[in-house]
């Protein structure tokens, strides 16, 4: 796995799993729609954390400023 994501993105990827987890966590989302968005803020903050996305492949997306 190379890595296909920039530090920006990082940085937004971090913000909205959080921001998902903080709405989750305090009830201001519930439910299924809910408990959706918390699993992709949880996908959100891995994949920042090891700085690849598996979505970025088929479509030759790369942020990371480094040619493959």
């Amino acid at each position: 796995m190379k890595a296909n994501m920039g530090s920006a993105d990082r940085i937004i990827r971090i913000i909205i799993g959080i921001l998902i987890g903080v709405l989750y966590f305090t009830n201001v989302i519930t439910g299924t729609i809910g408990l959706i968005l918390l699993i992709l803020g949880i996908v959100f903050i891995l994949t920042a954390l090891v700085s690849f996305c598996p979505l970025y492949l088929p479509f030759k997306i790369n942020t990371s400023g480094k040619k493959n």
